[in-house]
């Protein structure tokens, strides 16, 4: 029989699985489904793997005990499991069926898998309930899983898993699979797009527009979050920034070959001719018919542009064909989309850390002296202040997406 509180949380549910539906970006799903799974059963924290190669990818987590309710370095992790027996989510994922345990320390020898108490070791956390629930598209299709930790009760204390929190985490999980899936293509299809550029400038490779997306995103989350916006309201628009940062040289594809592989210093004509691809970018997109259309062409326009007002394209001429005219007039403080503010740090930051055809990476002091150097002038303050600030989630980034030749 339903109850008025198993009503209540049914109606949350539904809400929950209407507001996923409405997210494009793969890590805004992921964090919506387990802030609203983990609230509807009162789980101190939580983790999702997603499928990946025939094994299962950490792909992000959450802990109110060990890392509050802000964002953690830790969902920048980058680890895999196999899918077997030998982990609680590795045989949820190998069966396919729901797994309640109500204490991971007393799981009975002849079990058909085994808790690694490896991370409660190294963090002093203590693991006792746990559900793992299969991220499913199709009956014998799983994406991926859903690993809940630590049910509470009201006043905080340890609990098992009900069966009521296991219908409710199954129903979110068996609708939210498809938003997952579709977050995933979504990233895919920028990445191509993003290969498609490569082809043309070598340095617009897949790690460089994933931390120039996950820069992007985590600085817009801190700012909206110290200027005091609704963090649901946050959560919804940084996904839509990690994804349109991700396409800030887009329009580098209508450059010439021939400057853009250019290995020596550019003419002043030359550089005059990179200046557009900001303007090709843009055009793209046009015909916006979302939101994150409207973005997209805020950051490619945009991202070159300075607070002090000596950045390009600035303000265009209503006719483009004089290519000598491109700016009629420089932008400069908040007249730039914030957007474009933050992607342009993003974007030189990384630049400056990474090593190009035409240079080694610097050094972390001569990055961080040059970012600082640059408050004011080329960065808005505010951006500048907020990377320092969490600038511990800016490594994470930067270690999760090593461009090849650095990773070990």
């Amino acid at each position: 029989m339903q109850t008025p509180e198993s009503n209540g949380q049914l109606a949350a549910v539904l809400d929950v699985i209407e507001e996923i539906n409405t997210l494009k970006d793969v890590d805004a799903v992921l964090d919506k489904i387990l802030l609203a799974t983990r609230q509807v059963t009162g789980a101190d924290a939580g983790s999702i793997f997603l499928v990946r190669d025939g094994r299962l990818a950490f792909s992000y987590v959450h802990n109110d005990t060990l890392f509050g309710r802000g964002v953690t370095p830790h969902i920048y992790d980058s680890f895999t499991l196999p899918i077997d027996d030998r982990s609680v989510v590795g045989h949820a994922a190998a069966s396919g069926k729901t797994l309640a345990i109500d204490d991971a320390y007393e799981i009975p020898e002849e079990a058909p898998y085994a808790f690694n108490r490896s991370f409660d070791i190294r963090s002093g956390y203590r693991t006792r309930s746990i559900l793992a629930q299969p991220l499913r598209t199709y009956p014998d299709k799983t994406i991926g899983v859903l690993q809940l930790i630590n049910a509470t009760d009201g006043s905080g204390r340890i609990r098992p898993f009900t069966e009521d929190d296991r219908r409710y985490a199954a129903l979110l999980a068996n609708n939210a699979s498809v938003a997952v899936e579709r977050g995933v293509m979504t990233r895919e299809i920028i990445l191509r797009m993003m290969k498609m550029a490569e082809m043309r400038d070598p340095s617009e490779t897949g790690p460089h527009v994933q931390r120039v997306g996950g820069y992007s995103a985590e600085l817009y989350h801190k700012i909206m979050l110290d200027r005091g916006m609704d963090e649901k309201d946050i959560r919804r628009t940084k996904g839509l920034i990690r994804l349109a940062a991700m396409l800030h040289d887009i329009g580098k594809v209508g450059i010439s070959d021939m400057i853009l592989k250019k290995p020596g210093r550019l003419t002043p004509e030359e550089f005059a001719c990179i200046k557009w691809h900001t303007v090709y970018g843009a055009r793209l997109f046009d015909n916006a018919t979302s939101e994150l259309d409207e973005l997209c062409a805020e950051i490619a326009l945009g991202h070159h542009e300075k607070w002090d007002g000596t950045g390009y394209p600035g303000e265009l001429p209503p006719d483009l064909s004089d290519q000598g005219r491109l700016g009629m007039r420089p932008l400069k403080g908040e007249e730039i989309p914030l957007s474009a503010r933050i992607t342009a740090l993003a974007d030189v930051f990384d630049a400056l850390a990474s090593r190009r055809s035409y240079k080694e990476a610097f050094p972390e002091e001569k990055v961080l002296r040059i970012i600082r150097e640059g408050r004011g002038s080329h960065f808005d303050p505010e951006v500048v202040d907020a990377f320092f600030s969490i600038y511990s989630i800016i490594r994470a980034i930067q270690l999760k997406f090593r461009d090849a030749e650095t990773q070990s």
